[in-house]
């Protein structure tokens, strides 16, 4: 393996970390790749060997490795053995530009992940939990009547608490964290889907009907109305993307 390039002193476990982990999605280091021994990386590299193992450490945290003591580092198959903390690096390609297929799969779980969240709720939001969704809507009605439709920092702050109260109300903490690295996975280009999902965020009757549902404890029309809801994002997301990349 060659064609590494020496790192700054400052952050090099974590510079030596990006530069490999890299190689390992783009698929210039296939699975099942050895890596050379740590005395050629760190010459390679121009660290030292601490910096190294670092680095090393945080790969086989990821699944991007699987480190051998004793033996050979090898390259896995992220797509087997790793979690969604690696799906942030993944929404970005190796050319810098939005991966569709991740996009899609993203807004995919977004909308799986809303629906069931808001089924469970219905039968498990508190009253607090209640109490805040309605507040949320209210709020978001203000919003819209006083000529905020266009608000795009307002509409995803009230989206975000909707989102937040909803996923809290169905008592599932996978849902909970799920929704964390979602969210942190389109970060990069979070104004572009701020600016897509718009009509989503700003439809008042479809959060009204949501919650409603939620309120009268019908967990198959709070699925359906928290579906039919983002679905509107994702589709308004996905049609986006196609455009650009028709391919």
């Amino acid at each position: 393996m060659s064609g590494f390039s020496p790192v700054e002193r400052t952050s090099v476990a974590t510079a030596v970390f990006d530069q490999i982990a890299a190689r390992i999605l783009d698929g210039t280091l296939p699975a099942g790749e050895r890596l050379p021994p740590e005395r050629a990386l760190t010459e390679e590299f121009g660290v030292n060997r601490q910096a190294l193992r670092e680095a090393l450490q945080r790969l086989d945290q990821l699944g991007l490795v699987e480190i051998r003591h004793g033996g050979a580092t090898r390259v896995r198959d992220f797509r087997r053995t790793a979690g969604l903390d690696l799906l942030p690096r993944l929404f970005l390609g190796a050319d810098g530009g939005i991966d569709a297929e991740v996009v899609r799969s993203v807004m995919e779980m977004r909308t799986a992940i809303g629906a069931d969240a808001a089924s469970l709720a219905a039968a498990r939001a508190t009253s607090g939990v209640r109490a805040g969704l309605r507040e949320t809507v209210a709020d978001l009605e203000s919003l819209v009547a006083d000529g905020g439709a266009d608000d795009v920092a307002a509409l995803a702050a009230l989206d975000v608490r909707f989102w937040d109260l909803l996923v809290e109300g169905s008592g599932n903490v996978c849902y909970r964290l799920s929704l964390n690295v979602l969210r942190d996975a389109y970060r990069p280009v979070g104004a572009l889907v701020d600016l897509l999902v718009l009509d989503e965020r700003r439809d008042v009757p479809a959060h009204r009907d949501l919650v409603a549902a939620v309120e009268a404890g019908d967990a198959g029309r709070a699925r359906a109305r928290a579906a039919a809801l983002l679905d509107q994002g994702r589709i308004a997301v996905l049609s986006h993307f196609t455009e650009e990349d028709p391919g």
